[in-house]
């Protein structure tokens, strides 16, 4: 169904359809030179400066400030907004006048794409502008940008603040809104500062399977589809892990991947269906290695984004400054509920849940009712970066046993704000122990429990080869970009994030 258009969309078509009429095609197919942008002339221009007297640039039309004969306009390109003076006289020399009064005063609208030429000068109040001396109508907008409403204190509000508007029409968000640009321009950068610290190191960037025939590498619930061809399922891909450390089995050093991983599971505020995370994997190196690394790492990010590890998020202060806070898992349990639950089976550790009024189902086994007891109780209070180490080894079937610890393995997560941001561990690299691991979940997933993993033979098949001691890391790159832009949803820093159809 044809939506109906508004007053102002049947305006612009009768103005599209105008210019038409008089041979001025609103959307040319020839090139428009750019030589210069609008930060670039704010940052750097001078009166004394002559290189900025034949210059070229365009851009969207954000105000037209109507004068007669002249007019101000501001022009937005991607790196910013500056001021256009137009006369008529400048553009249209001679006689004919058709060009400013039609075609540009009548038929230009805020939202247009244009393009100028002209030289820099300073106003009488001191406002770096262009002065045009030819324009060109580039794209014609059909549609109206809203209107964008400030309080008295310079903040927007109303439609263009609202998620639902913002989300489903990021494109437009990302026109109204510029400090919603310079998010995903740090996020960028944030993968940037990661990737130069993983190819300093002489570390692989590589790619893996995203249909994958078993979905493995982590305990979550994937996505179906059916290949027709090979008459087989296929699995949008949980995580990476099993495929990199393939590649560490295959003779790499070091590997590593940027991945788009699916995850069939809830929505909320830092939880996407579809989401980034890096994975990292280094042969002869072990969990202790691995967190001094992500220490380095995460500092790192912060100092090449905000010159400081200290950032804001929300009314909290978050400090990357090595070296972070290490603590075990079962300690941080006790410190919170006072309760030690290091020798309890799972009987115990019903009764611990049921004492703590934390909900539990049948389906779960040992690890899980300690996750949730540690994810109700404990992790929330790491606002500061946090290493929770050795865990249980009902939690982790792809981790070492601990070297010295019985029960556990060499494990850890980085808490930051209350939320997980990295896991890692020291490798299982024993095809036996892998073995009796993979079939351990293979019994969860019999008593109903939906997340367990599957047993992938070639992975094992693979291990039988020989993998070195090896750890591997991961870390949402949705989550930290959050902290590092302080955002307070994960939609924020994610262009289009998934939301149920709209009728249009």
């Amino acid at each position: 169904m044809t939506p109906e258009l508004s007053e102002q969309e049947i305006v612009r078509r009768k103005s599209l359809e105008e210019l038409t009429n008089m041979g001025v095609n609103a959307y040319p197919a020839d090139l428009f030179e750019i030589n210069v942008s609008a930060k670039e002339i704010l940052e750097k221009y001078t009166a004394e400066n002559q290189s900025y007297t034949n210059v070229s640039i365009a851009g969207r039309v954000m105000s037209v400030r109507d004068m007669g004969k002249a007019c101000f306009l501001s022009l937005q390109d991607s790196s910013g907004r500056i001021q256009l003076y137009i006369r008529r006289d400048d553009i249209c020399p001679g006689e004919d006048k058709t060009l400013y009064d039609i075609v540009f005063k009548k038929h230009t609208y805020i939202g247009d794409i244009v393009g100028i030429t002209g030289y820099v000068f300073t106003t009488k109040v001191g406002e770096i502008s262009i002065h045009a001396t030819s324009f060109k109508m580039l794209s014609k907008a059909l549609k109206p940008l809203p209107i964008v409403k400030r309080d008295d204190e310079g903040n927007a509000f109303d439609e263009v603040t609202d998620p639902e508007f913002r989300y489903r029409q990021r494109y437009v968000d990302l026109i109204i809104n510029p400090e919603v640009r310079e998010t995903f321009k740090k996020r960028t950068e944030i993968i940037q500062s990661l990737r130069n610290t993983f190819n300093a190191k002489g570390y692989i960037e590589v790619e893996t399977p995203i249909l994958q025939p078993i979905p493995g590498g982590a305990a979550a619930r994937p996505f179906k589809t059916h290949h027709n061809t090979l008459d087989m399922p296929l699995y949008l891909r949980i995580a990476n892990e099993l495929y990199l450390k393939r590649l560490i089995v295959g003779g790499f050093d070091g590997v590593y991947e940027f991945a788009k991983d699916f995850r069939n599971e809830g929505m909320d505020r830092t939880h996407n269906p579809e989401f980034t995370v890096m994975e990292i994997y280094v042969a002869y190196k072990d969990y202790n290695w691995m967190m001094d690394f992500t220490e380095e790492m995460i500092e790192k990010v912060a100092l090449d984004l905000h010159r400081e590890t200290k950032i804001k998020m929300g009314d909290k202060e978050i400090d990357f400054q090595r070296p972070f806070k290490r603590i075990t898992m079962y300690d941080s349990i006790k410190e919170h509920t006072g309760i030690d639950i290091s020798e309890m089976d799972e009987g115990a550790l019903r009764n611990v849940c049921k004492d703590l009024g934390i909900h539990t189902e049948k389906s779960m086994g040992k690890g899980k009712l300690i996750d949730e007891i540690f994810g109700e109780k404990c992790e929330g209070n790491y606002i500061q970066p946090t290493f929770i180490t050795d865990y249980p080894i009902e939690m982790s079937p792809l981790c070492k046993k601990h070297r010295s610890k019985i029960g556990l393995v060499e494990r850890f997560e980085l808490m930051v704000n209350g939320k997980e941001l990295a896991n890692a561990y020291s490798e299982l690299n024993d095809p036996i122990d892998q073995r009796a691991r993979f079939e351990e979940q293979l019994r969860l997933s019999e008593k109903g429990d939906d997340e367990a993993m599957f047993i992938d033979y070639d992975f094992i098949r693979a291990l039988e080869y020989g993998m070195p001691p090896t750890s591997g890391m991961g870390i949402g790159i949705d989550r930290l970009a959050m902290l590092m832009t302080n955002s307070h949803s994960i939609q924020d820093v994610l262009f289009f994030p998934q939301m149920r159809p709209e009728n249009i």
